[in-house]
């Protein structure tokens, strides 16, 4: 009887043990800004469905990070200092004073805001399960638990701080710097770096609810790569966005819309000789903005991109082309409906 109860007593602690590893943790993601722009991004992944948990972004102003035994009382008091006004280190600092499990041993923690052209901060609890860690530069902070070694934060950042392009092209790279048979070590039984990954991207003109760039591969099947299926995500979320080719101009260059007259879409292309802060701006013949079509940080080459005027009236537009805070061409589209 007494060895029935104790091998019921080993069984129980070693399902409870698997459970707290499969279900409490979180395990490799980065959180950056772009003070250029006023973006804020978020991406992550884990051997572990609805990895996005983690993920706190606040337009305009920063990103928060609650991973290895993640919980929403954390998350929520991290918001709050946040929307206080508290810098990262002081978030953190905080967060491990007021810790809502009592032990904050068994947290992890990266956050990032816009604040002097970035501030930064990290916290990896001593608790946390081997391999853990985190890295911190001005504009960004990766963090990761459970991983197969210190490579898989140091990929993450090389491919980050390496990549050209937008805020969210550096995250979507930083995450296939981690796509490695078992990065998240529970995973690499099935051949992959995680179960679940995402990635956002927020602009200053975005809300909460409505994130410029939100996708998430909440559990994809045994044995298929997430990572892969949210960069085909991305590529489509791309090509939504802006049709890029890389022929370079030798200027910045407006084309004029095409159809033109339209109705209700019409596309809008135009050429960067060189890396830039663009944006694409339509106004009403009386002068009033009407929709931001594009307002990010892009590398040389020619884009085009759709405006739908479903919800407007007909009659004469103005579009114009705005790089780096200087307006270089605008021109005249006329919807008829």
């Amino acid at each position: 009887m007494r060895k029935s109860l104790l091998l019921l007593l080993g069984l129980f602690c070693l399902f409870f043990f698997h459970y707290n590893i499969l279900l409490s943790q979180d395990t490799f993601s980065i959180v950056a800004v772009d003070p250029v722009t006023g973006e804020v991004g978020s991406a992550g992944a884990s051997c572990i469905a609805g990895s996005i948990i983690i993920s706190d972004v606040h337009t305009g102003v920063g990103v928060i990070h609650t991973q290895s035994y993640w919980n929403a009382a954390n998350q929520n008091y991290a918001r709050t200092l946040m929307n206080l006004g508290l810098s990262p280190q002081q978030i953190i600092d905080s967060l491990i004073m007021h810790d809502a499990q009592g032990n904050p041993s068994i947290q992890q923690y990266g956050i990032v805001d816009l604040i002097d052209s970035g501030r930064s901060a990290a916290f990896t609890g001593s608790n946390c399960y081997n391999y853990k860690n985190h890295i911190t530069g001005p504009t960004y902070a990766i963090q990761g638990n459970i991983l197969l070694g210190q490579q898989i934060l140091d990929s993450m950042e090389a491919r980050f701080l390496n990549t050209p392009g937008t805020l969210a092209d550096k995250l979507m790279a930083a995450l296939q710097g981690a796509k490695v048979p078992g990065a998240d070590t529970r995973c690499l039984g099935y051949g992959t770096s995680s179960l679940s990954a995402f990635i956002r991207v927020a602009r200053l003109q975005d809300t909460t609810a409505t994130l410029y760039l939100d996708l998430n591969v909440n559990s994809a099947p045994i044995g298929v790569e997430p990572i892969d299926s949210l960069q085909v995500l991305y590529n489509m979320w791309v090509t939504n966005v802006s049709n890029y080719t890389n022929e370079v101009p030798d200027r910045f260059i407006l084309y004029q819309n095409y159809p033109n007259p339209f109705n209700p879409k019409t596309k809008i292309s135009y050429g960067l000789k060189e890396a830039g802060n663009v944006k694409i701006i339509v106004y009403d013949a009386l002068g009033k903005e009407v929709s931001t079509l594009i307002e990010q940080k892009q590398t040389a080459g020619t884009y085009s991109i759709e405006f739908n005027a479903s919800n407007q009236s007909s009659g004469v537009y103005i579009y114009s082309m705005i790089v780096n805070g200087i307006i270089v061409e605008t021109r005249r589209m006329v919807l008829t409906k």
